[in-house]
């Protein structure tokens, strides 16, 4: 046998292979974001920034960070580079400076919208996406961050589970048919999606956002502001908003968050300040009209 039979006998027995591309340095991507990311599921790390520097009102409710105001990014690795997906919270004056330097730093810009009405300061959307080496796209990030007021590193302890709720949480999480997560006074809820989503041919895991969030913020004699959204195909949309409506939720944006997602997603926003076991009922009710995991 000649060195070539030889060579496409090994390569069909699928004993030869390249040697496996290294993982990201997440300690380097640490350093460059200047704050420890946080492992999730499928192997993405995500790092929070939150807006404390915000003080937003809504209909007479101050806003949590946890509840609507929380910058994030995550990165997937795809060998040793990374795909990254993010949410930036904005002003209004810090938009087009932030948008200029991550277009400067090779990140795409998916979508740009509102989640809120009526808040005062207002807020923007900002979702950004890229490919490359993650060190760079880090760097990328930090620095268009750097034109906003967004504090370099999260509040110590913001995941206490021993903050005042202001409402019964677990009478809520048995209206939601599932355990919240409590974060700095807020119970939050994620919903992944039953099928598994593509972008540009590639799974993605629902820690890069794509889980529906749904967010209770206590306020006084058991109620709540709701906010945070739906992950929907479009058969969903329908369903979803006549039963959001039909509860007395504020359906405040309907838009999508990525360009080349496959199936096609649709992302809405709500909002609500009610009894909070009476919301609970009413996203139940939502949540039962989609394919959720």
């Amino acid at each position: 046998m000649n060195m070539f039979s030889r060579f496409f006998l090994i390569a069909a027995l699928g004993i030869w292979s390249l040697p496996a591309a290294a993982a990201p340095n997440w300690s380097d991507v640490d350093r460059a974001l200047g704050q420890p990311g946080q492992e999730q599921a499928g192997g993405v790390h995500r790092y929070s920034f939150p807006r404390s520097d915000l003080k937003v009102q809504l209909d007479g409710v101050r806003i949590k960070p946890a509840l609507a105001l929380g910058s994030w990014a995550a990165f997937l690795p795809m060998g040793d580079q990374a795909m990254v997906m993010g949410d930036l919270v904005l002003t209004h004056e810090e938009v087009n400076p932030v948008l200029s330097r991550l277009l400067a730093g090779g990140l795409s810009i998916t979508a740009l919208h509102n989640h809120l009405l009526r808040s005062s300061p207002g807020t923007m959307y900002m979702h950004v996406a890229g490919r490359g080496d993650a060190v760079t796209l880090a760097k990328a990030l930090r620095t268009a961050l750097a034109v906003t007021k967004t504090p370099a590193t999260a509040a110590a302890s913001p995941r206490s589970p021993t903050a005042p709720l202001g409402f019964d949480g677990v009478a809520v999480e048995r209206e939601m048919k599932a355990a919240g997560k409590r974060n700095g006074g807020v119970l939050q809820f994620s919903f992944a999606r039953g099928e598994q989503v593509n972008e540009q041919g590639m799974e993605i895991p629902a820690a890069m956002g794509l889980g529906t969030a749904i967010n209770f913020q206590g306020t006084a004699g058991g109620k709540a502001a709701i906010t945070g959204d739906f992950v929907l195909t479009a058969k969903e949309v329908d369903p979803v908003l006549r039963a959001l409506r039909g509860g007395g939720v504020e359906v405040t944006a309907l838009h999508n968050h990525m360009l080349d997602d496959q199936p096609r997603l649709f992302f809405m926003h709500f909002w609500a300040h009610a009894d909070a076991i009476s919301l609970a009922r009413t996203l139940r009710a939502a949540l039962n009209r989609m394919n959720v995991r």
